[in-house]
């Protein structure tokens, strides 16, 4: 009877904890799930390879490279003389040009005569400022002998005020006739000569107005010209600019003061303008920069290649690899993680990399390397399927 008792006693405990037991086990299965998913995750990025297995899937490898700038594609561009820096001289009157002094590609100084140019329509320009210098000297006696008869009250009002309105317009015919001669090209010292001594000069010389070389030479001596036609082009050649024409996508990653650095040159600058109007030809940005060209290696006109660097804080861990190396990996409720597969003693890691930059088939990459690291080139996307458990049995 005791044991018969103990065992319905047995059965009618079970019955009564029944739902609790259940619920005990449904709670462990969740816990272990949840561990191995957890360990599972953990070691998800280590991939076990054995080097006979490397050798049979064609993986190859390459060692990182440190990185202390960031440096884009190389980029065209075409190198041109600033704005501010070019001067063209042209015949302030039409002419002769009765000789030349000098020619293209001499170095020149500001004030240097560079050419002579004859001019009977200057001789011309003369003679009507002597004239309106008569006129205003008259005029001038003339006035002052009416002020000092106003004061003394011996004669009108009217007449003192017509007496000044008339060396006023003389005055300014005198500031007129000036200015013409100035803008024929005669120099404020040669005018002043002309008002002291009455003595025409026939013709004028050309000047440099800038320090600079001779870039061209439009003339030859003894040929007849008109007003305004170019004589010489004078430029500066230090500093220059180079204009890059920079693909649109690019814009975004470039910014002012960035350095520059050309192609076969020891030439370099900084980024000083970015003009946001893009060509819809090419889809191109116009790109300015300020070139140091002290060692004369660049000539106007030069087409050139260039690259724009940006130098890495010193707490960025920057390495350059191939682009063959990095892949995107889509994780569960999580963005696109960018990695790459590095060789450990088991097999391959997969590593999460931040990508800064990119220059043709290289990229700029931070991660957590230490320079000594070899990472997969050719062979990823193998290592990738079987990250994701794909192809396992």
């Amino acid at each position: 009877m005791s044991i018969i008792n103990t065992i319905q006693n047995t059965k009618v405990n079970f019955m009564k904890h029944k739902k609790t037991f259940i619920a005990q086990l449904v709670l462990m299965a969740v816990i272990s799930s949840h561990s191995y998913s957890a360990n599972s995750a953990q070691t998800a990025k280590l991939i076990k390879i054995t080097p006979a297995q490397i050798k049979t899937l064609a993986i190859q490898t390459t060692q990182i490279q440190s990185a202390n700038n960031m440096t884009s594609q190389r980029l065209p561009g075409e190198i041109v003389i600033p704005v501010e820096q070019s001067r063209i001289i042209s015949a302030p009157q039409p002419g002769l040009i009765d000789h030349v002094l000098v020619a293209s590609g001499q170095m020149v100084r500001k004030g240097q005569v560079l050419a002579h140019l004859s001019s009977p329509e200057l001789v011309a320009l003369q003679r009507e400022h002597l004239q309106a210098l008569s006129q205003q000297r008259l005029s001038q006696n003339s006035f002052n002998r009416d002020s000092e008869l106003y004061k003394d009250g011996i004669i009108a009002e009217r007449r003192y005020l017509s007496s000044e309105s008339n060396h006023s317009e003389i005055n300014a015919l005198l500031a007129e006739r000036r200015q013409a001669l100035k803008l024929s090209g005669m120099s404020s010292q040669s005018i002043q000569q002309l008002e002291s001594s009455g003595r025409y000069s026939n013709g004028m010389d050309l000047i440099a107005p800038i320090d600079g070389m001779v870039l061209e030479q439009m003339v030859t001596a003894g040929q007849r010209v008109d007003g305004f036609v170019p004589i010489y082009r004078i430029g500066k050649l230090n500093p220059l600019w180079l204009e890059i024409h920079a693909p649109a996508q690019i814009l975004s990653t470039v910014r002012l003061g960035m350095q520059v650095k050309i192609a076969q040159s020891s030439a370099s600058g900084k980024v000083i303008a970015i003009v946001p109007n893009i060509n819809k030809l090419d889809q191109t940005a116009l790109i300015r920069v300020l070139i140091n060209n002290k060692d004369a290696s660049l000539a106007p006109g030069q087409l050139v290649e260039a690259e724009i660097t940006e130098a890495l804080n010193k707490k960025t861990n920057g390495f350059s690899i191939p682009k063959s190396a990095i892949i995107q990996m889509n994780e569960t409720k999580v963005a696109n993680q960018t990695y790459v597969f590095v060789q450990v003693k088991e097999g391959f890691e997969a590593r999460n990399i931040k990508v800064l930059g990119n220059n043709g088939t290289q990229a700029l990459v931070e991660g957590d390397f230490t320079g000594d690291e070899y990472i997969v080139t050719n062979g990823t996307s193998m290592l990738k399927a079987k990250m994701q458990g794909i192809g396992d049995e």
